[in-house]
């Protein structure tokens, strides 16, 4: 039997309704890999799109079998579990990201594969030039700002999908088996040598962005419950310096009443007050219900994934 050769790369491109980039996205990243002149694998993963994107990926995985291999989600799981998925059926030395929509042009695969060779362990990609929205360049560096205080994890640019890893940061990242992993802030904390280099970033040649302000969030919830209790830390200090300062302005009503005697006046600054505290008090108990929904989510061993088929070469 003929041993199967040994692959050095492998490129983890998600794909959620993208049907109109796909041909010139496979044929751009089939040319990158062949100028490298070694073994590579291309893995889509479909989750769950509802354009044609699923007869068109195993069109391309027929034409092309020997480089492609499809997986197809039965449903909608997000970005970041179709990335594991990729991760826990990729065969390469060297793992690379890859988003779908063109904006990491993936002839800028080559940086990052240099880095990996010179023994970084994972490589980010920093996106110069953005070709995004105020808010969302805004947002991005705000989000740099909490991220790193909040965890004290350094990435210049985390919402950038264009990285790479070596074969131990993947199989470390599989048998995590976290269920709202954020890939690059979970590579970053199981790399010895982490770097970043500068790609380009170029504007979407068609379809639009998945992402709004409600994945934005949860992305940040991820990111905040997986790596960081200081959250929970900051709320308990609060409450106990609101216990206190509730304490002694009750001891001083107390006073001022036996001194004073019964009055209205101030009412409604203690109403603001009261309804003050009870919006911290609602937020806390929002935080904490976001660590404990994920331990819900983990404790009950569900799935992370489920895959309707696999296309590859037999």
């Amino acid at each position: 039997m003929k041993p199967t050769p040994k692959i050095y790369l492998s490129v983890v491109i998600p794909v959620y309704n993208e049907q109109d980039n796909l041909k010139n996205l496979t044929a751009r990243v089939m040319k990158v890999c062949d100028g490298l002149h070694h073994a590579y694998e291309i893995i889509f993963i479909n989750d769950g799109s509802r354009d044609n994107s699923y007869e068109m990926l195993n069109i391309l995985q027929e034409k092309h079998a020997k480089h492609i291999r499809v997986v197809h989600f039965n449903g909608n799981f997000g970005q970041h579990m179709a990335v594991m998925a990729g991760f826990e059926y990729s065969r390469g030395e060297i793992v690379v990201t890859l988003d779908a929509d063109l904006q990491n042009p993936p002839e800028e695969i080559p940086k990052l594969l240099a880095e990996i060779e010179k023994g970084h362990d994972s490589v980010g990609g920093i996106r110069i030039d953005r070709q995004d929205s105020y808010f969302r360049k805004w947002a991005s560096k705000l989000n740099n700002k909490i991220r790193y205080f909040l965890t004290g994890i350094k990435m210049t640019d985390q919402g950038c999908m264009l990285r790479a890893y070596n074969r131990k940061v993947v199989d470390l990242m599989v048998s995590s088996y976290e269920r709202a992993a954020f890939i690059p802030a979970l590579a970053y904390t199981l790399s010895a040598n982490p770097t970043e280099v500068e790609v380009d970033h170029s504007d979407r040649e068609a379809g639009t962005s998945k992402y709004n302000l409600y994945k934005l969030l949860r992305l940040n919830f991820d990111l905040m419950t997986g790596f960081s209790l200081l959250p929970l830390q900051i709320f308990t200090l609060v409450g106990m310096l609101i216990s206190m300062c509730s304490f002694l302005f009750v001891i001083y009503m107390f006073m001022r009443r036996i001194i004073v005697g019964p009055e209205a006046d101030g009412l409604f600054t203690l109403f603001a007050i009261l309804y003050f505290l009870i919006g911290i008090v609602l937020m806390g108990l929002g935080i904490m219900g976001e660590y404990i929904g994920r331990i819900h989510q983990n404790s009950r061993s569900r799935p992370k994934f489920i895959i309707q088929d696999i296309r590859e070469a037999k």
